[in-house]
Order: C-alpha cells, then sequence, then structure tokens
C-alpha cells in the first residue's frame, strides 16, 4: 500500500488564530508528542501593527505539564531547529510574516506561548503544529 505524506503526519493547533492587541501571555493547548519523533511549529502573524511576539516553550512528561520546564536555546542546543545554530531572533517575529522551528526533545508533552511586547493594536497570531516521523504509518487522528 502506497502512503502519501498526509498520512504520515498530524497537524493540531498550537495557538488558535487569535488577535493580541496587549503586552500579554497567550498560552496554548499542550502536545501529545506519543505517537511522534518530530514536532514541527508554523507561526504565523498576520495583519500586524505593532509589537514583538516571541515564542517559549515549555516540555515535560506529565499530562498536566506539573514538571514543566522550559526548553532554552542555550541549555537545549538540540532540542529546537530552525537555523544552524539556532539564534534566539528564530523564536520572534516583529512584523507580519511566517516562521517554523522544530522540536526534537526526549519530553512527551509540549506546550507554547506567545509573549507580546510593545503592543498597542497588536497582530493576529496563530500556530500550528505538525507531528512527524509517525512511528506507525498510517498515523491516526489522536
Amino acid at each position: 500500500m502506497e502512503v502519501d505524506n498526509a498520512t504520515r503526519i498530524f497537524g493540531a493547533e498550537a495557538l488558535v488564530p487569535q488577535t493580541i492587541s496587549s503586552n500579554t501571555t497567550t498560552v496554548g493547548p499542550i502536545i501529545d508528542t506519543k505517537l511522534f519523533e518530530s514536532l514541527t511549529f508554523l507561526l504565523n502573524v498576520g495583519d500586524y501593527t505593532d509589537g514583538t511576539y516571541t515564542v517559549t516553550i515549555e516540555h515535560g512528561d506529565d499530562s498536566g505539564l506539573s514538571d514543566t520546564a522550559a526548553v532554552t536555546i542555550a541549555d537545549d542546543p538540540q532540542t529546537l531547529i530552525a537555523s544552524n545554530p539556532l539564534v534566539a531572533a528564530d523564536l520572534v517575529l516583529a512584523a507580519a510574516g511566517l516562521k517554523r522551528f522544530g522540536y526534537i526533545g526526549k519530553k512527551r508533552y509540549v506546550r507554547l506561548s506567545v509573549v507580546s511586547t510593545a503592543v498597542t493594536t497588536g497582530a493576529i497570531a496563530a500556530i500550528l503544529a505538525i507531528q512527524g516521523h509517525a512511528k506507525s504509518n498510517p498515523t491516526d487522528a489522536q
């Protein structure tokens, strides 16, 4: 049986599309990576007027992330992938656009947040999570 790429990946919203119009931290849902070896995030900022939007990543092995730990570039240089080497600017959008980065950490649960600063009117932001390298193909919805 031939398998296309659509049956080898699974997508989930890591941050539902929303207007961010204040200086705040917008927290996304917890993503379970159990059936996958990699996780790619697509950060999309549109209708940008002002502000800076920085992604923060937390991971842990508890389903509620009671054991959460921040993923940092300095502490986990092999866990996050964007440029080579990954730099802090890879996780920041200060204009409308699209950025991507990957997570290949060993923790089962991952959550993203967007920290917005210098915002007066803001932007629309959304993050899509694409789970890849499924442990079995074709994948089923989790």
